[in-house]
């Protein structure tokens, strides 16, 4: 039985004609034509000023921390309930990540629970608009306005996202995006900064190229610590393909949500993520929660009873208060963290890639339906 994958690269555009381009005239390194390109053309999708292409999304949260002068003996508020490469990005500058519970509804950062955990030593907010599902920015810029605080988007699932007429990465001082393979768009690994703000874009210009002064004459001579944090012209001749056509997968992202909706609902046991009122959800991610007891079986069960159904899934990610690493770098796990800790036990994506069909989520549907005891 051939196996519907979790989430698959769609290449559907013009991604060939420009890397071969790319190849042919030589420029394969972050020099070619392609970089700049691409970075124009996100920046435009996002509606804000400035973008800068990097080699992967964790990358892009690091260097926007950077650019925000965050460093060691700061503090940034994360959601618990998130990849864990916004917790590392915060630890490579030396800051220490504290952690929020999730929303039990929306499943991204619980703004109610936020003022509790800043401190003197508090620089920044960092919301992650999980699974594609914009946070309560008007909450949580409200919040860092009356602490005087930055906010930095982990955009990493959303592109495309809006909330209140603003695309997702414009709703910030500044934002990071992945393009990883199985991202709405991607360009295989990579990332994006962007902000509309000019000196912060200049900071990332210089910071990704090892502090190479972008406006002067290249001396070899380096003020900073810098980081080789470039994309190369070959991934950005993806990126830019991908993005012409990013509002047409973007549909499909947005088409599998409500499919899923329209096929699992009514189930007893099963629980969807809801959207953020005020907010566009791209569903970069179709994840479910099992309540065990009224759906008759484990959330494992029912993995491996959809895995011999040919139908291929993910586990949900684990709390940041429940990270060896994180503890041992000195982070505070201390206190309870209901929500995430469910979604973590009892929650998982199933497919959602932007060429699903109609049919194969129905299937998928009709698998979970047809199998609750």
């Amino acid at each position: 039985m051939s196996m519907i994958p979790v989430c698959e690269p769609l290449l559907d555009g013009r991604e060939l004609q420009y890397v071969e381009d790319a190849i042919r005239t030589g420029w394969i390194s972050s020099s070619g034509t392609y970089v700049g390109a691409f970075e124009a053309a996100f920046a435009e999708y996002c509606n804000v000023k400035y973008a800068v292409a990097v080699c992967n999304g964790t990358a892009a949260l690091h260097l926007a921390l950077t650019c925000l002068g965050i460093g060691k003996g700061d503090e940034v508020i994360i959601p618990d309930f998130t990849m864990i490469a916004s917790a590392f990005a915060v630890c490579y500058t030396g800051a220490t990540p504290v952690f929020v519970d999730a929303d039990e509804r929306t499943w991204t950062i619980d703004v109610s629970k936020i003022e509790e955990k800043i401190t003197a030593r508090t620089r920044a907010i960092m919301p992650v608009h999980i699974f594609g599902n914009p946070c309560d920015m008007g909450a949580i810029e409200h919040i860092a306005s009356r602490h005087n605080l930055f906010i930095i988007e982990d955009a990493a699932e959303a592109h495309g996202a809006g909330y209140r007429g603003k695309k997702a990465g414009g709703v910030s001082d500044i934002a990071a995006f992945s393009f990883f393979a199985n991202k709405n768009i991607t360009t295989g690994e990579g990332g994006m900064v962007v902000t509309d703000d000019e000196n912060l874009y200049k900071k990332a210009l210089y910071y990704k190229n090892l502090c190479f002064d972008p406006d002067m004459p290249r001396n070899y001579i380096h003020h900073d610590i810098g980081f080789n944090y470039r994309m190369s012209n070959l991934h950005a001749a993806i990126g830019l393909a991908q993005t012409e056509k990013a509002d047409e997968y973007k549909k499909m992202r947005i088409r599998n949500g409500k499919l899923y909706r329209q096929y699992l609902k009514d189930i007893q046991g099963i629980i969807l993520q809801e959207d953020q009122p005020d907010a566009e959800n791209v569903f970069w991610m179709n994840g479910i929660l099992l309540e065990p007891e009224r759906y008759g079986r484990t959330r494992d069960a029912l993995i491996d009873l959809l895995r011999k159904q040919g139908i291929d899934t993910r586990l949900f990610f684990v709390g940041m208060h429940r990270q060896p690493s994180l503890l041992r770098y000195g982070c505070d796990g201390s206190g309870d963290y209901p929500t995430t800790d469910n979604l973590a036990h009892n929650g998982f994506y199933l497919p959602s890639g932007s060429s699903l069909t109609e049919a194969e989520i129905q299937y998928i549907c009709d698998v979970i339906r047809e199998h609750k005891s």
